[in-house]
């Protein structure tokens, strides 16, 4: 009721989690090459659409081959191009910050390293880092394979470091924590991508709603604190369908016709045969067939419109549409990259409002409206 729900938001492709990450970063699932840890019989066809050339469509979940939390048998690494790339050649801070990434950090259990857990509120023990819902990964020009640590909190977000010439470090990959200090030292980056630890991310089967919501309210009292919040938007979305929320189907605009993997339209099919997508290469590739199911999408600002419900049909390539045409001049990724016709999420927006949305601040646990704002932020 404070800001503005779309509720005609939906997944690029049909698919699990590898494929969300790598929509809301590069827009195209194009151009996996694979590279085996140990002997498959066949090609996973449930992970992997070969497109005849020498590369692949993502459809499936694996990890990326850049991280030395991997376990998956099957790993990936992506060819072309994303926002990340854009963003560095433009000098624009920017950075992801992932639940878990830090290898240094010891929880409150005693966990570390890749295995670091933590504990739902319905008691099962969870990894807080999975690999395969961190797009910028599976890119060689924007992953951190060893997890290196920034060189500073003032260098975050940054391509490299006062010197203008020797990298940083982490490469624009950072823990979930390094967000909260870096903000608070006075350094927030222009564009910053956030994941929960895996308890909180709202996935069904080792997440749920109660703890996600302890992670949105506490990115959102800390933020709505903030003296920068009067220049922010925060856009919360997921990475799949199959959560805790309703679905509804989208018409098919881009189609896949793959004998053993589609099966939507009829056998061999999902879609028309007139609006098959490209590939990073420029040629029609399978696999890409969308949109898929129906996920929800918040954007939660003092320049939000206020109760708002938006059916302006959106996807998760709409989150980069918003930073090319922001950041970018309206620069597109190209390659094949479903940025070109995403829709606009200026809609949930009312920049000519003259007074600001106050900030709304909720109590973690009940997520009801607090009066005043937290102490501990």
């Amino acid at each position: 009721q404070h800001y503005a729900l779309s509720d005609a938001t939906f997944t690029d492709t049909f698919g699990p989690s590898t494929p969300g990450a790598l929509e809301v970063v590069a827009g195209q699932t194009h151009g996996a090459i694979p590279v085996f840890t140990q002997r498959f019989p066949s090609l996973p066809t449930s992970i992997l659409l070969p497109d005849g050339r020498g590369r692949f469509t993502l459809i499936g979940d694996a990890d990326p081959e850049e991280d030395v939390c991997s376990r998956s048998p099957l790993r990936i690494h992506m060819a072309g191009p994303n926002i990340g790339e854009l963003l560095d050649k433009q000098n624009i801070p920017w950075g992801n910050f992932m639940g878990g990434f830090d290898l240094s950090r010891i929880n409150p259990n005693g966990s570390s390293g890749c295995t670091r857990t933590s504990t739902t509120s319905a008691g099962s023990v969870v990894r807080d880092y999975l690999p395969h819902h961190n797009g910028f990964q599976y890119y060689p020009s924007t992953a951190n394979p060893f997890h290196t640590r920034p060189a500073s909190l003032s260098t975050i977000g940054h391509a490299t470091l006062p010197d203008g010439v020797t990298p940083e470090p982490a490469h624009h990959q950072y823990d979930l924590e390094d967000f909260f200090s870096a903000v608070k030292a006075g350094n927030f980056p222009a564009i910053s991508f956030l994941k929960a630890p895996a308890f909180q991310d709202g996935h069904a089967g080792y997440s749920n709603p109660l703890d996600e919501q302890r992670f949105i309210v506490r990115v959102l009292n800390f933020l709505q604190s903030r003296p920068e919040w009067a220049e922010t938007a925060v856009i919360l979305t997921y990475d799949d369908s199959d959560g805790w929320y309703d679905h509804a189907f989208s018409p098919i605009l881009h189609s896949s016709h793959d004998s053993q993997a589609d099966t939507l339209s009829s056998a061999g099919h999902c879609g028309s045969e007139s609006h098959i997508p490209l590939g990073t290469d420029g040629q029609p590739v399978n696999g890409r067939c969308g949109p898929g199911p129906r996920i929800p999408l918040l954007v939660l600002s003092p320049w939000a419109k206020t109760n708002w419900v938006d059916h302006t049909t959106l996807t998760q390539t709409s989150i980069l549409r918003f930073i090319e045409d922001n950041w970018l001049h309206e620069a597109r990724l190209g390659r094949g990259s479903f940025d070109v016709d995403a829709g606009n999420l200026i809609h949930l927006f009312d920049f000519t409002q003259p007074t600001p949305l106050p900030p709304l601040y909720l109590d973690p646990d009940s997520g009801l409206p607090l009066a005043l704002p937290p102490h501990d932020l």
